[in-house]
């Protein structure tokens, strides 16, 4: 079975140079083969994308939407945010068979205990997440500060699987839990991502950002 790596791109937050870091950091550090893809919601969705929430890529559960990209059942997809720092070889975060994994203990004042910025699926699984998604729904369940694609996870996908932050898994979440005080990079470190109001772009004067992504290091 196919491993499909993707990012979300939409509005104008980020630039195309955020989907060549990450497409490279992936590159550098991933040694099996993988399809790289950029994906635009559907153009029914874009009103999804004007409110906060990433909720137009839970359209990525859609086995329509599967066949549609040339994902067949069975293929892991692994989405990744934008704002995403590879530090570290990744075959050991993305070997795993469960059907759904999902980024986990990072959030600190937001209850939800799913992080969204990378979370893999096996096409075919979980159709419903999609399928009784609509705006109305999601907005039935407890939110934070906003209905968001991570809440509506937890509440369709409630014992999912994780990546665990922190020196097991090597997955961090900057500045949010599991993260060590201070600014230098954990040891052992595979993947940051940077969450809410933090972008790797504003911390780019540090080292191991200025290595892994602006490849000014």
């Amino acid at each position: 079975m196919a491993l499909i790596c993707l990012t979300w791109l939409w509005g104008h937050k980020y630039t195309p140079q955020y989907v060549f870091r990450l497409e490279d950091g992936v590159a550098r550090n991933l040694a099996q083969s993988y399809r790289w893809m950029v994906v635009s919601p559907e153009r029914e969705d874009e009103h999804l994308t004007i409110i906060p929430g990433c909720l137009c890529r839970l359209r990525m559960f859609s086995p329509a939407w599967q066949a549609s990209h040339g994902i067949e059942p069975g293929d892991r997809i692994v989405c990744m945010d934008l704002d995403t720092v590879i530090t570290g070889a990744l075959d050991p975060l993305f070997d795993r068979p469960e059907p759904f994994v999902i980024i986990q203990g990072a959030n600190t004042s937001n209850p939800c205990p799913y992080l969204g910025a990378m979370m893999m699926l096996r096409a075919g699984e979980y159709p419903e997440v999609w399928s009784d998604f609509s705006y109305e729904a999601v907005n039935k369940i407890a939110s934070f500060e906003f209905p968001d694609d991570q809440g509506w996870l937890a509440d369709k996908i409630p014992n999912a699987a994780g990546w665990q932050v922190g020196t097991d898994t090597g997955v961090y979440a900057f500045g949010k839990n599991g993260w060590p005080k201070g600014t230098f990079l954990p040891p052992g470190a595979r993947l940051v991502t940077f969450p809410g109001w933090r972008d790797p772009s504003t911390f780019a004067h540090l080292d191991w950002v200025k290595r892994h992504w602006s490849g000014d290091g």
